[in-house]
C-alpha cells in the first residue's frame, strides 16, 4: 500500500487522497504495526507533497519576479510594468486585492496609482494622508506593516473616510511594503484579504521583492525621462543651432548682393515664421508686413540699453524688439510679431543678428546716399553757378545721376519751416529722383530741378505736399529754363526772386511763377535791365513774336484797346478799322496769352509791360 502514496505523489493528489488510503486499510481490517507503518508512510508522503508544494511556490514566485525584471528591460511604459508587479503580486499571494501608491510630498499624502482588484471607484481614488492608515505609516515610515484584521486594529490612526473606503471593500487582512529609491520612500505595494488571516514571513519577503521592481521601475522611468528630456534639449539646441545656421546664411547673402532692409525682414520673418516690421528712428515704416507700430518707446529704450530683444505684449500672442545700432546710433527697429509662440533664446539671438544685418544695411545706404547726394549736390551747384560751361558734360553728368535735363526744365526754390535743412533737402533729393531731375540745398534754400511739365507751378506744388507730409511747411518760387542746362542758372535766379518776392509780401505756403506775381515782381525785386526784358517776355512775348514773324498788329491793337478802356468800337475808331477786325485780333492775342489777360489784375501787367516795351525800344 505505501506504493499508493507514490503514485499520488506523481499525480499531484489532494491531502484527501492520502487519508483515503490510511481509512481504507482500516475498512480492509489493517491493524497493528502493519497499520502504524502505513500511517507512517502517509506522515512522509504529506511532508513530501508540502515540500513540493513549497518547491512549486518558489518556482512560480521565482518565474513572476523573473518576468517582472525582464519587464523592466522590454517594457518603457511605467504604467504598464507597474500594473504588471501589482497584478503577480496578487495571484502569487493569492490576495483578493493589491495596490500601489505613490507619495505627493507637496500635498503630504499618499494617492492610489496602481489597483488590481478592487471594487469601488471610491477606492481607487483614494488619497491618505502620510501617518494615517496602514498605507500612510508605511509609506511615511518606510517600513513594512501588516494586520490581520484592520478595523479592529489600534495601532494605526484610522479616518472615517479611509474606514468607510476600506468597508466598501470589506477589507480585514493588509500587508504593506514600502517603495524606496535611494533610500527616499516614494509610495507603498499593498497586498490584502477580505477575511481575516495571518501573513507568513514568505509573503512578507516576497512582496518586499515585487516593491524593490516597482522602485526600480519608477527609477528607470525617471531616468528615462531625465533622458528623454535631455535628447529633446539636445535635439532643440541642435535645431536652434541649424536656425541659426541658415539666417547666418541667408542674411550674409543679402549683403552680398546688396539687398535692403525689405529683404532682411523677408528673411528674419521667414525663420522666426513671424511678420517683420522695420522702422526708422522717427517711427516711419521702411519695410515688413503690416501691423501695430504704436507704444514701442520703452521696448525701443529698454532694448537700446541692453543691446538685446524684448519681449512685448501686443494683440495676437508675444511680440519682439530689436534695434539696429551702430555704436551709440539708433539706425531703426525691427518689430517681430505674429508668431506662434514664444521665442527661445537661439531665436532671440537671431532676430538681434538680423537687426545687426539691418544696421549695416541701413550705414550702407546711408552712405551711398550720402555719396550720390555730393555727387547730386556738386552736378546742382555747377549748373546754378555756372561752373561748367560745357552743356554737353553737363546732360551726361545728370544722366549718370539718372536725371533728364535736355529739354525744358524747371527750377523751383522754396523756403522751408518746420523741417531741418538737411531733412527738407532730403525730402526734396526723394522728389526729384521720381521726376528724374536734382534737388538739394543751395545757398539756404531748397532747389529742385527737373524737366518741366505743362504748369511748372505743378512741380512746386508737388514739392510743398511732400514737405507737409514730413512735418514742414514751404513757400516756393518757379521758373522756366527753356533752353537746357545752360539757362537753369537764370532761371534759378527768377525762381528766388519768385520766392523773395512771395516772402515778402507775407504769402508763406504759396507756389507762384513770374507771371503770377505780375507787377508785384517789379516794385518788390532787385530789378534790371535783364529782369525787365523777362518780365515784358514773360507778360506779352509770345504778341511780340507773333507781329515780328507775321509782320501784324497785335500790340498796336492791345495798346489801342486799353487806350479806349477796353471798348472795341472806340478801339476801332482808333486803329482805322472795323471792330469785326479789333475782334479777331483779340482773339488771338487771348489765344497767344490765354485768356485771363483781359482780368483787371493781368490786364494790368500786361499793360505795364507793353509800356516798359516801348520804353525799352526808345
Amino acid at each position: 500500500m505505501s506504493e499508493q502514496f507514490l503514485d499520488l505523489l506523481y499525480g499531484e493528489a489532494p491531502r484527501e487522497a492520502f487519508d483515503a488510503v490510511v481509512t481504507g486499510a482500516v475498512d480492509d481490517g489493517l491493524d497493528g504495526p502493519a497499520l502504524q507503518r502505513l500511517r507512517d508512510h502517509r506522515t512522509v508522503a504529506l511532508r513530501i507533497r508540502e515540500q513540493m508544494e513549497r518547491q512549486r511556490q518558489r518556482e512560480a514566485e521565482m518565474s513572476a519576479l523573473y518576468e517582472t525584471a525582464n519587464d523592466l528591460t522590454a517594457i518603457r511604459d511605467v504604467d504598464a510594468i507597474l500594473a504588471a508587479i501589482v497584478r503577480r503580486a496578487r495571484s502569487l499571494l493569492h490576495a483578493d486585492m493589491t495596490y500601489l501608491s505613490l507619495n505627493d510630498e507637496t500635498d503630504g499624502a499618499s494617492y492610489m496609482k496602481v489597483t488590481e482588484g478592487a471594487l469601488t471607484p471610491e477606492f481607487r481614488r483614494l488619497r491618505l494622508p502620510l501617518g494615517t492608515g496602514l498605507l500612510g505609516l508605511v509609506a511615511q515610515t518606510g517600513e513594512p506593516y501588516f494586520t490581520e484584521d484592520y478595523q479592529n486594529d489600534e495601532r494605526f490612526l484610522h479616518r472615517e473616510f479611509i474606514d468607510s473606503a476600506v468597508d466598501g471593500e470589506n477589507i480585514r487582512a493588509i500587508l504593506g511594503v514600502p517603495l524606496t529609491v535611494e533610500g527616499t520612500v516614494i509610495g507603498a505595494l499593498l497586498a490584502v484579504h477580505r477575511q481575516v488571516r495571518r501573513f507568513p514571513p514568505r509573503e512578507v519577503s516576497l512582496l518586499m521583492s515585487f516593491a524593490a521592481h516597482a522602485a526600480v521601475a519608477l527609477e528607470n522611468a525617471r531616468l528615462f525621462e531625465k533622458l528623454d528630456t535631455a535628447n529633446q534639449q539636445v535635439r532643440a539646441q541642435a535645431h536652434a543651432v541649424e536656425v541659426a545656421a541658415s539666417a547666418h546664411d541667408k542674411l550674409t547673402d543679402v549683403l552680398l548682393h546688396g539687398g535692403g532692409v525689405g529683404d532682411v525682414a523677408d528673411v528674419v520673418a521667414d525663420v522666426l515664421h513671424g511678420s517683420v516690421v522695420v522702422l526708422d528712428t522717427e517711427g516711419h515704416r521702411l519695410a515688413g508686413e503690416s501691423g501695430s507700430v504704436d507704444d514701442l518707446d520703452d521696448a525701443i529704450g529698454e532694448a537700446r540699453a541692453s543691446g538685446r530683444s524684448v519681449r512685448v505684449s501686443r494683440p495676437g500672442g508675444p511680440s519682439y524688439v530689436a534695434v539696429a545700432l551702430a555704436g551709440s546710433e539708433h539706425l531703426g527697429t525691427l518689430l517681430l510679431h505674429g508668431l506662434p509662440g514664444e521665442l527661445g533664446l537661439a531665436d532671440r539671438r537671431t532676430l538681434e543678428r538680423g537687426a545687426l544685418v539691418t544696421a549695416l544695411v541701413l550705414l550702407f545706404s546711408r552712405s551711398v546716399a550720402e555719396a550720390e547726394e555730393r555727387v547730386r549736390g556738386e552736378l546742382l551747384n555747377d549748373l546754378l553757378e555756372r561752373r561748367d560751361l560745357d552743356e554737353a558734360r553737363l546732360v551726361e553728368r545728370a544722366r549718370r545721376q539718372h536725371a533728364e535735363l535736355e529739354g525744358p526744365t524747371v527750377v523751383a526754390v522754396a523756403a522751408v519751416e518746420g523741417l531741418d535743412r538737411h531733412r527738407a533737402a532730403q525730402v526734396a533729393a526723394r522728389l526729384g529722383g521720381e521726376l528724374q531731375g536734382l534737388a538739394g540745398e543751395h545757398d539756404g534754400r531748397v532747389v529742385l530741378v527737373a524737366p518741366a511739365p505743362e504748369d511748372a507751378r505743378a512741380v512746386g506744388r508737388q514739392l510743398c505736399e511732400r514737405v507737409q507730409g514730413a512735418g514742414g511747411s514751404c513757400t516756393v518760387g518757379v521758373a522756366i529754363a527753356t533752353g537746357g542746362p545752360a539757362e537753369v542758372a537764370a532761371a534759378y535766379g527768377e525762381a528766388r526772386r519768385c520766392l523773395d518776392t512771395l516772402v515778402t509780401l507775407g504769402r508763406t505756403g504759396e507756389v507762384s511763377d513770374p507771371a503770377g506775381l505780375g507787377l508785384a515782381r517789379l516794385l518788390l525785386g532787385q530789378n534790371g535791365p535783364e529782369e525787365l526784358d523777362a518780365f515784358i517776355e514773360t507778360l506779352v512775348g509770345p504778341v511780340l513774336a507773333y507781329d515780328a514773324r507775321r509782320g501784324t498788329e497785335l500790340v498796336g491793337t492791345l495798346e489801342a484797346w486799353f487806350a479806349a478802356g477796353s471798348r472795341p468800337a472806340e478801339t476801332a475808331k482808333r486803329l482805322h478799322v472795323h471792330p469785326n477786325t479789333v475782334a479777331q485780333r483779340l482773339d488771338r492775342v487771348s489765344t497767344l496769352l490765354g485768356e485771363d489777360w483781359r482780368d483787371p489784375a493781368r490786364g494790368l501787367d500786361v499793360q505795364l509791360a507793353l509800356r516798359l516795351f516801348r520804353l525799352r525800344a526808345r
